[in-house]
């Protein structure tokens, strides 16, 4: 099966003397489908770091309500990021089942 297979208009007809393509893939859809996993960690580390941030910034605020509002504001940020990419991730399941393609690999 394709993955995510759109083809850029005149991709056909490029004249490139080495066939260069982003490693063995040759279509848009192919390179996203590739970088999704690797995004995916990335937005996860993301989320790991502003927990410790908003964490530590609720340890050391002292009693300072605007301190402590700030750490919350980072702790909830980060959660609803949490629960965004919680849900990407099941729809691009969902979706792969539901289409037959792989998106994530």
């Amino acid at each position: 099966m394709n993955k995510l297979a759109l083809t850029l208009p005149g991709q056909e007809t490029i004249n490139n003397p080495d066939n260069f393509k982003f490693g063995d893939k040759s279509t848009l859809g192919d390179i996203i489908s590739s970088l999704l996993p690797y995004i995916l960690v990335i937005a996860g580390l993301t989320l790991f770091i502003l927990l410790i941030i908003g964490g530590f910034g609720m340890l050391t605020s002292a009693g300072s309500p605007e301190k402590m509002k700030a750490a919350q504001g980072k702790i909830t940020s980060a959660v609803i990021g949490f629960v965004i990419i919680f849900v990407s991730y099941w729809l691009m399941r969902i979706l792969e089942i539901i289409f037959g393609i792989s998106i994530l690999g």
